[in-house]
């Protein structure tokens, strides 16, 4: 890893992010860019007055983050709305890692548009950290979340070549489901004959597991395949607190029509209720497109 952007509003959930790139940084002796947006809708005094402040003190930043961690640290001050300017800056700095806070719930914003954070995960082409968790050391335990899919491979491979699981703990949870279970325990099979139909599919997916590891060239500590409890996202929030990992990782991938204006979507669910730190790494495939809006995998 070379390059880390980091976005901040100087606000407590930024300030999260901005000790954990600082910490990313550091680990991989990387440079480091904050980015502030300017509203550029304001009065031109206001505005004025703003941009000499917010250049204070990301001057001051940069220069105690130079001095005291030990990292290069530069700084820069943009004009419009945060989301456009980080897809943009992402664009024209090509960092490898882009690391943002966690988002501030506004229910009928968050309905109709979309959180900054949100918007941004969907359109960069560059893996995004959201910083949950109260940084205060390198990863000590993470786990990929993954379906098995072309997308979640790209995402396995794309956070080994980050660094990030190097020396960490490293769990693989692969969520399975049983879409005839239901429909079975309503059938005239027995609650054993449901088990063992059960069983089966596990195994099978214990199989393909395997298989997607080696793919992969992943030797995770430990491998848990589990079937969906009440939904996907539950089911992976819920792995991640009994395993107390202190960072996620999930694949993201495109979605064409009507999908791509609407959330839902398992990333985007673990996104909003994570308590621990999300990196979501997006498909190749709208890396050769990042002009193209896109949802979220493991769906």
């Amino acid at each position: 890893m070379h390059s880390v952007l980091v976005a901040t509003d100087f606000s407590p959930r930024a300030d999260r992010a901005l000790r954990r790139a600082v910490l990313v940084a550091r680990q991989f002796s990387a440079g480091l860019v904050l980015l502030h947006a300017l509203d550029d809708e304001l009065p031109e005094t206001l505005l004025a007055i703003q941009r000499d402040s917010s250049e204070g003190l990301l001057a001051e930043t940069a220069a105690t983050i130079s001095s005291s961690d030990q990292v290069d640290c530069t700084y820069r001050l943009v004009m419009g709305d945060p989301f456009r300017a980080l897809v943009d800056a992402a664009r024209e700095l090509e960092p490898d890692l882009v690391v943002m806070g966690p988002h501030r719930r506004n229910l009928l914003k968050d309905i109709f548009v979309g959180t900054t954070a949100e918007r941004t995960i969907r359109e960069s082409a560059t893996p995004i950290l959201m910083a949950n968790g109260m940084p205060a050391s390198p990863y000590q335990r993470i786990m990929i979340a993954t379906d098995l899919s072309e997308c979640s491979l790209e995402a396995a491979k794309a956070a080994m070549e980050l660094g990030l699981l190097a020396e960490a703990h490293l769990e693989i949870l692969h969520v399975f489901d049983t879409p005839e279970r239901s429909m079975m325990q309503r059938s005239m099979m027995t609650g054993d004959e449901v088990e063992d139909y059960t069983a089966t599919v596990r195994a099978e997916a214990i199989n393909d597991l395997r298989s997607f590891l080696s793919e992969a060239g992943i030797q995770p500590d430990r491998k848990t395949v589990q079937a969906i409890e009440l939904s996907v996202p539950d089911t992976i929030l819920s792995a991640a607190r009994k395993a107390q990992i202190d960072l996620l990782v999930i694949g993201m991938h495109g979605r064409t029509g009507l999908e791509k204006f609407f959330l839902g979507s398992v990333a985007e669910e673990v996104l909003r209720y994570a308590k621990v730190d999300v990196l979501v790494i997006p498909s190749a495939t709208r890396s050769r497109d990042s002009e193209e809006p896109a949802g979220m995998g493991n769906e």
